[in-house]
């Protein structure tokens, strides 16, 4: 599968995050260098109290339990929204071989759009980034439940 059908299993888990938790709708999933998918998961911050419950960090704490081990080395992470300075170190820490995301997050993305920790030369450790992946359908999710939040009509 290539990573528009990998993005398009985010935004799948993502949809789940909203229509299951009422949590931002962002998912995420981890593929290991054979094409399996070893983790995955979506927003948990509001149902597990848990401000680190991001999509990514979910993905990859089920993923390093598959395999036993922290370190996801060779391994792709795909998620619908940018990554946040947290994520990304997290990714930084696990050695991902690469990091795909769907919709740039131009308030607090950490892969390009605010920050750029993932090709920051002083760690010791660089991922790969392709962004904008399926990017318009993620930030249409995002818009549509924010906007209903606010109890505002789509196109308002």
């Amino acid at each position: 599968m290539g990573d528009r059908d990998w993005m398009a299993h985010a935004l799948a888990l993502a949809e789940r995050a909203q229509r299951e938790d009422d949590e931002i709708p962002v998912g995420a999933l981890v593929v290991d260098a054979e094409g399996r998918v070893i983790g995955e998961g979506w927003n948990r911050n509001i149902a597990e109290h848990d401000p680190s419950a991001h999509a990514e960090i979910v993905a990859m704490r089920r993923a390093g339990q598959a395999i036993g081990n922290h370190r996801l080395v060779g391994c792709t992470l795909y998620v619908t929204l940018e990554p946040c300075a947290m994520c990304a170190m997290a990714m930084v820490h696990a050695r991902l071989a690469r990091v795909v995301f769907g919709a740039f997050d131009l308030k607090t993305g950490a892969a390009g759009s605010v920050f750029d920790l993932l090709a920051d030369a002083r760690h010791n450790h660089r991922i790969a980034v392709t962004g904008g992946v399926l990017g318009e359908q993620a930030g249409a999710m995002l818009t549509a439940y924010f906007r209903a939040k606010r109890g505002r009509p789509a196109g308002g």
